[in-house]
């Protein structure tokens, strides 16, 4: 195999994840930091056109971002055909929890996901997460890896494509061709980020526009940057790049629904905030060069010229590989009752992918541990084990 360099940041949760595949698949890798290192990030740029991270290159082979599918594919890697007892679908604190509740009562467990830390690894700082005054994204995070690390748990960096059942199983399949069965399904799938819909839009991701700031943060040092949202984590974004870049914009589409503390941070630091403001247009071919914002209530028309551009502006439940598995709502949201019972039995669901109301760090934490203690007992009352058909193990 030819020398393998993964270009990354800090703070960056993807780049992590590429590690973590080679590392578990025993590949030697170098890693280069490119938000310390700018001769590294023109080289990282001129390789692969990208100002976002991770960047994998493997002799002539690029990969960006962390794609599980194609780093199986370029490194062989065997596909995987098992059965366990539970099988949760996603990282973040729900996907998380669960796996350590799941892992004490001696279930069976493997969590597939895409990646580990889901929201909360994008979160600049945590603030109301009991046991911390303050701790980053990154860190509760971790600190959650860590924990799960300590239990027989099988964590597998994988994409769920589509979820179906086989008799008493539930056959789980992933975009790179794994095959888990289970007996229980926990699905914590989280949300992603929404992005404007505009022309250009696609081409330019990765190449100016970024929807990981903790990621991509780095490289725009002491660059024009605009951030898009109205919420704590535009705010929070738009006080993290007035640290770095040279000036910061931030366009909200209607009123900010923000703390107040972070608004007064924001302008001691000089962020110039644009109320009542949406993006109409892209500008830049192959990086992006500047923005069209219009005022919505004047109609008036302001270009700005910026080299990056964050996006904060909502999410959505990451519940399409469900099709009709499943019960959602009119936002895609899966359907739950107050114990994390979804319409099918053996399949439960927590965390901000659900109807729950409260989308927090910490109400996610405690329905991923119902949905753990509920796989549980539903396995016990159905009689079903892993390997010994008198019972759980």
């Amino acid at each position: 195999m030819a020398g393998v360099k993964v270009y990354t940041t800090e703070s960056c949760p993807y780049c992590r994840m590429v590690q973590a595949f080679l590392r578990k698949y025993g590949i030697d890798y170098e890693v280069v930091d490119v938000g310390k290192d700018r001769e590294a990030a023109r080289e990282m740029i001129r390789i692969s056109g990208q100002r976002g991270v991770p960047v994998t290159v493997v002799g002539d082979e690029v990969i960006i971002g962390f794609d599980a599918k194609r780093l199986r594919e370029v490194f062989r890697t065997a596909a995987i055909d098992r059965v366990y007892d539970t099988l949760i679908v996603g990282a973040g604190p729900a996907g998380l929890t669960a796996a350590v509740y799941s892992a004490r009562k001696l279930l069976k467990t493997a969590v597939v996901s895409e990646d580990i830390g889901g929201q909360a690894a994008w979160s600049w700082m945590v603030e109301n997460y009991m046991g911390f005054t303050a701790i980053t994204g990154e860190e509760l995070v971790r600190k959650f890896e860590e924990q799960v690390m300590e239990f027989d748990v099988s964590l597998e960096l994988d994409s769920v494509q589509s979820i179906a059942r086989e008799s008493d199983l539930f056959l789980v399949r992933t975009t790179s061709g794994n095959v888990f069965r289970s007996r229980t399904v926990i699905l914590a799938p989280g949300k992603e980020p929404m992005t404007l819909g505009l022309p250009g839009e696609t081409r330019l991701m990765g190449r100016g526009i970024s929807i990981c700031a903790t990621c991509d943060a780095p490289l725009f040092r002491g660059r024009p940057v605009a951030v898009v949202g109205g919420g704590n984590t535009a705010v929070q974004t738009a006080i993290e790049m007035a640290k770095i870049a040279s000036s910061v914009a931030m366009i909200v589409r209607s009123d900010l629904r923000c703390d107040e503390v972070y608004v007064n941070r924001a302008k001691e630091l000089g962020v110039q905030i644009y109320l009542h403001h949406e993006v109409t247009a892209l500008h830049g071919q192959d990086v992006l060069t500047g923005i069209t914002i219009r005022d919505r209530e004047t109609g008036n028309e302001t270009e700005l010229n910026v080299a990056g551009l964050f996006l904060a502006i909502g999410l959505m439940p990451k519940t399409g590989f469900l099709g009709e598995l499943v019960a959602l709502n009119d936002k895609g949201e899966i359907l739950i009752d107050v114990n994390t019972h979804t319409s099918v039995p053996g399949i439960f669901a927590a965390g901000d992918a659900t109807c729950v109301r409260a989308k927090q760090i910490i109400v996610a934490a405690g329905e991923g541990a119902k949905a753990a203690i509920e796989a549980h007992d539903h396995i016990l009352q159905q009689g079903l084990s892993g390997d010994d058909p008198s019972g759980v193990r």
